[in-house]
């Protein structure tokens, strides 16, 4: 391990773009060979594919962890990841590449579907958010359950994610409130706590909703997925686009046995599932339903 005061100087002619030398604004060296290898550790981890003009991303965010070790090389840092292949900076590795963009009710269309779904529903309604991030999404399916079904339903929300510092905020429920005043008052004041003092600015989820959400670490690339319910809508949004197509053929085939007959599967606004899986087809406005059904 190289400590961090010998790091080595960086010279105002070092050439930008060059593989193996340091660009003069920046103190890590990241080659093409290293970006190389990240993209293929990542799809090999977690089934993400990095585009080639990811490369600043992944300097930034990869960047830090590089330091974090004293380190000044990619490479020594992705040699130590590698000599340790179940140790925790995998994880740290993992929750750096991964994008958490969100937001109550985002894409709301899909809940008025979700609430003519279930209105008629007896028995327990059960929902898997698989995309869960920090919680935006698996709150508002609960808000939205709350709303149609009444407090006392039998009903639950499965979060999951593979971000573990992302699950962590979602658990603690607690958000800025220039996001939450982007609801309407109804809302906030039914489902929120407004925060006071050190929290002034700041509002939390309330318990009773929170109640609602179990939150679980979930790879969607996994060779097992610890989930025993079958659903009435699956809420996968905004997370296929970072899977090649053979990717999101096989977690489209491993959703439909989850998915009860009339369920129904959500996908963001930049997904199409149409000519990927012969599982589902599409019902309307980025919807989809048994094809078989």
């Amino acid at each position: 391990m190289t400590p961090l005061s010998s790091r080595v100087p960086i010279s105002p002619t070092a050439a930008t773009g060059d593989a193996g030398r340091f660009s003069p604004d920046r103190d890590l060296m990241l080659s093409d060979a290293d970006f190389a290898r990240i993209r293929e550790l990542i799809y090999r981890r977690a089934g993400i594919v990095l585009a080639e003009h990811k490369k600043d991303m992944v300097y930034s965010r990869i960047g830090r962890r590089v330091r974090k070790h004293g380190l000044v090389r990619f490479q020594d840092y992705l040699a130590k990841l590698e000599q340790d292949s179940g140790g925790p900076e995998w994880e740290a590795f993992t929750n750096a590449l991964t994008t958490n963009l969100t937001a109550f009710f985002r894409e709301s269309h899909h809940f008025p579907l979700l609430a003519d779904l279930v209105r008629e529903r007896r028995g327990p309604v059960r929902v898997w958010s698989a995309g869960a991030s920090t919680g935006e999404e698996p709150y508002s399916i609960a808000m939205a359950l709350t709303e149609v079904l009444g407090d006392k339903a039998d009903f639950q929300v499965l979060a999951t994610d593979i971000d573990t510092e992302a699950l962590d905020r979602a658990r603690r429920g607690i958000y800025p409130m220039d996001q939450v005043g982007k609801l309407d008052e109804r809302r906030r004041k039914r489902f929120f706590q407004k925060g006071s003092g050190a929290r002034s600015g700041f509002a939390r989820v309330r318990p009773e909703v929170a109640a609602r959400v179990r939150f679980q670490t979930l790879n969607l690339v996994a060779p097992k997925w610890p989930v025993e319910d079958r659903f009435d809508a699956i809420f996968c949004r905004n997370v296929m686009i970072y899977f090649d197509k053979g990717t999101q053929a096989r977690i489209l085939d491993r959703f439909a046995p989850l998915l009860k007959h009339d369920g129904l599967l959500f996908a963001g606004h930049s997904e199409s599932f149409s000519y990927i899986s012969e599982c589902f087809r599409l019902r309307g406005q980025t919807v989809y339903t048994l094809a078989d059904r």
